[in-house]
C-alpha cells in the first residue's frame, strides 16, 4: 500500500501558558497542504520493520525515526507481523511543517489497513497522541482549531469567496523545537477563531500572530528575508509556520503565487505552491501491486 503524508501550516500560533506536565498550552488553526511525503508498505515474512528512506536524508538512528516508533507502538498492542517500508522524504525537517508527525500517523493508518486492525477514530487519535503533540491532527488532516498541547481538535468549517493560493518557502535551515521554545514568553489569546474566516484575508496580518516568529527572525535573519520576499511578491497574508523555518504566503492571484515560487527557487530556497483548499485533493492511501 502507498500512503501520502501531507504537511501542515499554522494559521496563527499562540502560546498561552505553561502546563503542569511541562508542555506549553497553545492555540492555532492547523491547515493541511498538498506538499507530501510518500510511504509504501508491504508485509514480509521476517519479523520487525525494515525501513528504507530516499529523498531527503533523515539524520539519527533508524529506530528513533517516528515511523519506527509508530510501528513499535502498534506491534506492542496488536498481532502484526513484519513490514517492509519505503519512505520518500520530500518535506524538509525542522521547518514547522509537521512532516515527521505526518509520516508517523500515515504509518499508523497504513498498518491499520494492512493488518485489518479496524481501529476506531478514538483509538487512532489516542495512539497518535502518544507519538507527538501535533500527531493527532494528521489522523483527519482537515482544518482544525488545535488547543491543549496539540491533542485537542475541533474541525473548522471554512469557506472563501474566491480561490486562494499558497506558496511555502523553506530557506534551508533547521530550527530545533527546543531552541524555539527556549525564548518563548506565553501570553493569553483573545482570538475570535469563529470570526476569522469572515474577515478579509488582508486583515489577518492584524489579527493573527505566530509567537515564535519574532524570536526566530532575530536568531535567523534569513527567515525575515523569506517573509519580506513573500510580501513583496504580492501575498495578502504572510507568516512563519510552526516553530519555523518555513514561511508561507496566501495569495488571491495564482500568477503571483507561482512567481513567488519561481523567485524562491532562483534564490536557492525550496518552495511549493498549490491551491489553498480546505482538505486533501487526493486519497491518503491506495493499494499497490
Amino acid at each position: 500500500m502507498i500512503g501520502f503524508a501531507p504537511a501542515k501550516i499554522n494559521l496563527g500560533l499562540f502560546i498561552t501558558g505553561k502546563r503542569p506536565d511541562g508542555f506549553h498550552a497553545l492555540e492555532s488553526c492547523f491547515w493541511p497542504v498538498q506538499w507530501q511525503d510518500v510511504l509504501e508498505v508491504h508485509k514480509r515474512p521476517e519479523p520487525g520493520l525494515a525501513l528504507r528512506v530516499s529523498g531527503i536524508p533523515i539524520p539519527g538512528a533508524a529506530d528513533d525515526n517516528l515511523i519506527h516508533r509508530a510501528y513499535t507502538l502498534l506491534h506492542d498492542r496488536y498481532p502484526i507481523g513484519g513490514v517492509d517500508a519505503h519512505l520518500f522524504k520530500a518535506l524538509p525537517m525542522g521547518a514547522g511543517l509537521g512532516g515527521g508527525s505526518s509520516d508517523a500517523v500515515c504509518m499508523l493508518k497504513l498498518m491499520n489497513v494492512l493488518w485489518n486492525l479496524n481501529l476506531t477514530d478514538e483509538e487512532g487519535l489516542e495512539l497518535a497522541a502518544q507519538l507527538g503533540s501535533d500527531c493527532p491532527f494528521f489522523w483527519f488532516s482537515q482544518p482544525s482549531l488545535v488547543t491543549g498541547r496539540g491533542e485537542h481538535l475541533s474541525k473548522m468549517e471554512v469557506g472563501f469567496p474566491g480561490p486562494l493560493y499558497v506558496t511555502i518557502i523553506h530557506p534551508g535551515i533547521h530550527i530545533a523545537t527546543k531552541t524555539a521554545f527556549s525564548a518563548i514568553q506565553p501570553q493569553l489569546s483573545d482570538m475570535d477563531w469563529n470570526g476569522l474566516f469572515h474577515r478579509p484575508i488582508e486583515e489577518w496580518q492584524h489579527i493573527l500572530r505566530n509567537d515564535f516568529e519574532s524570536g526566530i527572525t532575530q536568531k535567523e535573519p534569513v527567515v525575515g528575508d523569506v517573509l519580506m520576499a513573500l510580501k513583496s511578491s504580492g501575498a495578502a497574508y504572510v507568516q512563519m509556520t510552526g516553530t519555523g523555518s518555513a514561511c508561507y504566503g496566501i495569495f488571491t492571484n495564482e500568477e503571483e503565487a507561482l512567481a513567488a515560487h519561481a523567485m524562491s527557487e532562483g534564490r536557492g530556497w525550496t518552495s511549493f505552491s498549490a491551491l489553498f483548499t480546505s482538505g486533501p485533493s487526493n486519497k491518503s492511501m491506495r493499494p499497490v501491486p
